[in-house]
C-alpha cells in the first residue's frame, strides 16, 4: 500500500479504556494498523502520506454517543439538529459515532420507522451513526419484527414509562417486549419515569397556577423515576431479560440500580452532562431562562450529582451520553410560556460531552482511563460496535482524537456549532479541547477547522449488547 493512504499520530499519550501509553499510532486502510512505543525501531521505521504531531496531546478513541435524537419530532415540533448539522457538532466536540433513535409511530411497523429515519440520515452525517429502535406500539406484528431487526444490526430497543398517549407502553407490553428480548439477544432501553402519576401532578400544578419551568422538576418526581426504575427490574427479571434505563438522574434510582447489580443481574444505566453539571437551580433562572433546561428526565437538586458521580465511578452507571435533543429558545422552548407542560423536552449537548467529562477528570471525580471507558468503550460494548468502536488498537477503526488536556475554553453558544440558539453551559470555563479528529481514517476536524463532509458517515449495523 502506497505511504499516501496511511498516517502516523507520533508523540501523543494513547489512552485507552484498559491503558495509557506513550505510542505512536499507525493508520493504514481507515484502521488502526499499529502501536508501538515512541523510541522504538518499529515507530521509526513507519513512513505515511501524513504524519500527525500530538507531542504533549492525548491520543484517544472517538467518542460514542448512544443517545441522540436528531431531527426528532416532539410536542408539535423538531429537534433543531439536522444529522447533518448534528453530526458536524458531535464531530467539534470529538465525538465520531452515534446511535440516534428511529420511532415506531402507534398503527404503525418497526420497519417504516426504521426506513423513516434512515432516509432522513442517508448521505447527511459527517461521522458514522447507528440505530436503536422506539417501540411505541406493542402487538404480535412488532414483537415478530424485533427478532428481524436483532439480525439486521438494530439491536436494542427503546421503551417509555412516561409519556400517556405518545410513547408510553403499560407492565403487559413492556413484559412482552423484553420476553422478546431475552430470546433474541436484544436489550431493552427504559424511559423509566411513572408517567400515569406525573400526569396527575402536572394538571393539578396547572390548576394551582404553577405554570413556570422550574414546576417540570418538581412534578416529575425523583421518587417516581426509582419507583418505574424499580418496576422496570423486576419486569426484566420477571422476562429474563437484560435492562438498560436510559439518562438516569436522581440518587433514588441509582440506589435501584445499584441493589440489582448487587445480585448480579444484567441490568446496566447511562446518566448525562446535564445531571453530572447542572441541577434545579438552572430551571428556575427567571424570566422564563429555565425553560432552557427543561429536559425528562429532568434536572435533580445539586445533591443527586454526588450519587452519580459515585455510580461512575464504582460501575453501577456505565455510560453517559447526552439525550442531545436540541430545541431553540426563540420560537420552540417559548412555546411553553403560561404552562410548563408545553415547553418542548430536550437539551443541546452533543458537542460538549467529551470536554465536560475531561473536566470531570481536571477535577479529580473520575480518572482518565475511566473518562474513556464511559465516554468511549462502554457504549461501544454495550450496543455491539466494540472493538470497532472505542478503543485504540489494531483492526480498530481509526476514529481517533488527539485531545489538548491543557488548551482552556470558555463555552458559549457564539461559538459552538449545535444548531441551537443557547447553550446550556454558557460561560462554563473548562480545560482541555479537541485539536484533530479521524474517522475512519479521514480528517473531520483538523487543527479546529472543519474538513468533514455530509456523506462521510457511515451506517453501521450493531452487534448485541457484548456485557451479557
Amino acid at each position: 500500500m502506497s505511504t499516501g493512504t496511511r498516517t502516523v499520530i507520533r508523540g501523543g499519550l494513547v489512552v485507552t479504556a484498559a491503558d495509557e501509553m506513550h505510542a505512536d499510532v499507525l493508520i493504514e486502510g481507515g484502521r488502526i494498523a499499529a502501536l508501538a512505543a515512541h523510541d522504538s525501531d518499529t515507530a521509526a521505521g513507519w513512513t505515511a502520506g501524513t504524519v500527525i504531531d500530538a507531542t504533549g496531546k492525548y491520543v484517544i478513541p472517538g467518542g460514542v454517543d448512544a443517545h441522540t435524537h436528531m431531527q426528532m419530532p416532539f410536542g408539535g415540533t423538531t429537534a433543531a439538529d439536522t444529522f447533518e448539522t448534528g453530526t458536524r457538532a458531535a464531530a467539534w466536540g470529538g465525538t465520531t459515532t452515534i446511535v440516534d433513535f428511529a420511532i415506531q409511530s402507534m398503527g404503525s411497523s418497526l420497519r417504516a420507522g426504521l426506513d423513516a429515519w434512515h432516509a432522513k440520515a442517508d448521505a447527511q452525517c459527517a461521522i458514522d451513526y447507528g440505530f436503536h429502535m422506539i417501540v411505541a406500539d406493542v402487538n404480535d406484528k412488532t414483537l415478530a419484527e424485533m427478532d428481524t431487526l436483532v439480525e439486521e444490526g438494530v439491536t436494542s430497543f427503546k421503551m417509555f414509562m412516561a409519556y400517556p398517549g405518545v410513547f408510553y407502553s403499560d407492565d403487559g407490553q413492556i413484559l412482552r417486549a423484553m420476553q422478546r428480548a431475552s430470546g433474541n439477544g436484544g436489550l431493552v432501553m427504559m424511559h423509566a419515569e411513572n408517567g400515569i402519576a406525573i400526569d396527575v401532578l402536572v394538571q393539578q400544578a396547572l390548576a394551582a397556577g404553577r405554570t413556570d419551568p422550574r414546576y417540570h422538576g418538581e412534578v416529575r418526581h425523583a421518587l417516581l423515576e426509582a419507583e418505574a426504575t424499580h418496576r422496570a427490574i423486576q419486569l426484566a427479571r420477571v422476562a429474563g431479560s437484560p435492562l438498560y434505563v436510559v439518562h438516569v438522574s436522581a440518587e433514588q434510582a441509582v440506589a435501584e440500580l445499584t441493589a440489582a447489580r448487587d445480585l448480579g443481574l444484567p441490568v446496566f444505566g447511562e446518566t448525562c452532562p446535564q445531571y453530572l453539571f447542572l441541577s434545579t437551580d438552572n430551571l428556575a433562572e427567571p424570566d422564563f431562562e429555565g425553560a432552557k433546561y427543561v429536559c425528562s428526565t429532568p434536572l435533580r437538586p445539586r445533591e443527586h450529582q454526588a450519587a452519580l458521580w459515585r455510580g461512575l465511578r464504582t460501575d453501577d452507571l456505565q455510560v453517559v451520553s447526552t439525550d442531545h435533543c436540541p430545541f431553540c429558545f426563540s420560537g420552540q422552548k417559548e412555546m411553553g410560556r403560561g404552562d410548563f407542560s408545553k415547553i418542548p423536552n430536550g437539551m443541546p449537548g452533543v458537542e460538549n460531552r467529551m470536554d465536560l467529562l475531561h473536566q470531570a477528570v481536571v477535577d479529580g471525580h473520575i480518572t482518565r482511563r475511566r473518562w474513556i471507558d464511559i465516554a468511549c468503550a462502554a457504549p461501544a460494548r454495550m450496543f455491539g460496535l466494540y472493538p470497532r468502536k472505542g478503543t485504540i488498537a489494531p483492526g480498530a477503526d481509526a476514529d481517533v482524537v488527539v485531545y489538548d488536556p491543557q488548551a482552556e475554553q470558555t463555552v458559549s453558544a457564539s461559538t459552538h456549532h449545535m444548531n441551537v440558539d443557547y447553550s446550556a453551559y454558557e460561560g462554563r470555563r473548562l480545560t482541555g479541547r479537541v485539536e484533530t479528529v479521524l474517522s475512519r481514517g479521514v480528517p473531520v476536524i483538523e487543527r479546529q477547522a472543519y474538513v468533514g463532509r455530509a456523506g462521510h458517515g457511515q451506517y453501521t449495523p450493531r452487534g448485541i449488547c457484548q456485557y451479557l
